[in-house]
């Protein structure tokens, strides 16, 4: 089966920005590599990287799935095939989160929230060092001090700068961090 990775940042960004050309360039990369992707599905960061999705070659329908806020069938950017309609409204960032790596590009609190809901949920996460927003504020940090993969001892939010290093992360890790969330444990 192949891997699902999440894109999350900014909803509203410039066409021939920096982000825009980040984002478009990861979610080709990410088909090219044999990925899938899944976002909140609107604009900005997820539209680009979408675009880029449906650029590659390698490109199938199915491969990039927005799962958006509302109940609103139509409410996706016009690079969505499969769409998921939760009415969760801003609590849909948790599904998002539970991808098997979450990339995050720039970004304001929202995207913080998918990367914090990410770090408990045991995902892989990798965070734009390039541009401004949360993604370079956590990048090449730890979310907390849980040791979350004893046998990863660099466990952390990787920092890239580009698409062949969110490629060669994956390649590295992806099949590491296989662990799940099990539900939150209070020790009495």
């Amino acid at each position: 089966m192949r891997k699902i990775i999440a894109i999350c940042g900014d909803s509203k960004i410039e066409k021939d920005g920096d982000k825009y050309k980040f984002a478009f360039s990861v979610g080709k990369a990410l088909v090219d590599n044999g990925y899938r992707l899944q976002s909140g599905g609107l604009g900005g960061v997820m539209e680009a990287a979408f675009a880029g999705a449906k650029s590659s070659e390698k490109y199938k329908e199915g491969d990039t799935v927005a799962i958006i806020p509302s109940f609103d069938r139509t409410m996706h950017n016009e690079y969505a095939d499969i769409v998921i309609s939760t009415g969760l409204d801003m609590m849909r960032n948790a599904i998002v989160a539970n991808a098997d790596a979450v990339i995050a590009i720039g970004g304001g609190s929202g995207t913080l929230s998918e990367i914090a809901f990410a770090w408990p949920m045991m995902r892989l996460i990798m965070a734009c060092n390039c541009v401004d927003g949360w993604s370079s504020k956590v990048a090449d940090t730890r979310m907390d001090q849980r040791i979350r993969y004893p046998e990863i001892p660099e466990d952390k939010v990787f920092g890239v700068s580009n698409a062949d290093e969110v490629i060669e992360i994956l390649d590295k890790y992806a099949d590491k961090y296989n662990k799940f969330h099990k539900g939150i444990v209070i020790d009495l």
